[in-house]
């Protein structure tokens, strides 16, 4: 296997901080320890909005953004087009490798006609999967056909690839069964000093429960995949207090649907981490998570952890050790486990310290190093089978015309011209919280 000296890495993602998702993050925890280990990471992202508060960083690499439009509906969240800027940065990098943060318009153009600076130079390139977006054709009614273009369009992304990678044992299955070649599973890091049980706080203990309440919380966003409705029967149940950390657009929704939670909105850093620590049980209610980093985040905060048995999670929880693992979609066993939990204070410290230790090996630089792992075979493999550079191009998007699905039309809901094909302006706008 090669070793890894100096590489030139260009990271593209459809979402970058100070955007607060699940791959913001991890795409800005790659890039920290990219340039950490000594390489030369360039992030290409979507700008933001004009005005977005950390915009601008520091982030430890250069970042290019690109034309961006707002997802209707979720403004706060917006989607890069590919174009020119996409193909000079390619070039003025010169990368050794391509890695794709959860492609799907902007990561697309890469093996397709929207990037020849890639394609004739046969960069190898590795996939990140991370986000369900059939799954999202199903919860915003885009119907089967929707689903079908999704994952069509995947496996065109995808398959172009020197290698997957997914998330959880789960998301690689799924992505298997769909067609899609050359997966393998990794993780997520957690930052295990930044999410412990030492930063318990009394004081806001007492102001979430001046009754003495037991803490049951969510964190993430308040969008309808999220499934946070089902919560109605947790916040229910005596002697608890439900909170709620994080927004969406369902926000309003919620807060009328869930009358006695607690909504304490998106926090971050320290001020995140104190919360996970001042809680009892942690409670997840989505069933679409490719990981569950939050679920992650509460594990090392030593919190037992309360999830659907689906997707990533089921890597994540030990059924009766660190947690319990609940049907999909199925309010009252949620609440059910809820309330063991609730009832046993000696069950709950006890699946809380087995959580923490489940995670404490699951650190940043341990899974970055992993990740420059799969970097340095999949160069290897581009280096010894020149067949690995021509697979992507002849096998890429060039075929698909460059045009992403109508799903995508639906969910993020473009109108007109396709992305690929919108004119690009030259845009020179050069933390995280909840997932």
């Amino acid at each position: 296997m090669l070793t890894l000296v100096n590489v030139r890495i260009v990271i593209i993602a459809e979402s970058f901080p100070p955007d607060v998702n699940g791959v913001a993050h991890c795409t800005l925890r790659v890039a920290e320890h990219l340039a950490a280990r000594g390489h030369q990471p360039l992030v290409i992202a979507p700008a933001p909005a004009p005005g977005t508060p950390g915009a601008d960083g520091p982030f430890p690499c250069p970042v290019i953004r690109v034309r961006s439009v707002p997802v209707p509906g979720y403004r706060s969240f917006r989607v890069g087009l590919p174009g020119p800027r996409l193909r000079s940065a390619l070039a003025g990098h010169r990368p050794d490798l391509v890695h794709l943060a959860s492609p799907f318009v902007l990561g697309s153009a890469v093996h397709g006609r929207g990037a020849g600076a890639a394609a004739a130079r046969r960069l190898p390139t590795v996939a990140v999967y991370q986000t369900d977006m059939p799954g999202y054709a199903r919860v915003y009614r885009a119907g089967w056909l929707g689903e079908a273009a999704a994952w069509r369009w995947l496996r065109r992304i995808h398959n172009a690839a020197g290698r997957t990678l997914a998330p959880s044992t789960a998301s690689a299955g799924s992505l298997r069964e769909h067609g899609i070649q050359r997966v393998q599973v990794w993780g997520r890091g957690v930052d295990t000093d930044l999410f412990d049980p030492a930063r318990r706080n009394e004081r806001l203990r007492r102001e979430l429960a001046p009754g003495g309440e037991v803490l049951v919380g969510y964190v993430g966003r308040l969008a309808p995949e999220k499934r946070v409705d089902l919560l109605g029967q947790v916040a229910a149940l005596p002697g608890t207090r439900l909170v709620i950390v994080g927004g969406g657009p369902a926000e309003a929704a919620l807060r009328r649907a869930l009358p006695r939670a607690v909504f304490l909105g998106p926090r971050y850093g320290t001020d995140l981490a104190g919360i996970y620590a001042s809680l009892d049980v942690f409670v997840h209610s989505g069933a679409r998570e490719t990981f569950g980093q939050t679920l992650q985040e509460a594990a090392a905060s030593g919190l037992p952890v309360v999830a659907p048995a689906a997707g990533g999670p089921l890597d994540i929880v030990s059924e009766g050790t660190t947690g319990f693992l609940v049907p999909p979609g199925a309010p009252g066993p949620l609440a059910g486990a809820v309330s063991r939990l609730v009832r046993d204070p000696a069950m709950r410290a006890a699946m809380g310290r087995a959580a923490r230790q489940k995670v404490a090996g699951r650190t940043w630089p341990a899974l970055g190093d992993e990740l420059i792992g799969h970097y340095a075979e999949v160069l290897d493999s581009a280096r010894t089978d020149p067949a690995q550079g021509p697979r992507a191009n002849s096998r890429g998007l060039a075929a698909s015309g460059g045009r992403p699905p109508g799903v995508l039309r639906t969910i993020g809901g473009f109108r007109g011209s396709p992305p690929g094909q919108h004119r690009e302006r030259q845009h020179d706008d050069d933390l995280r919280g909840t997932r």
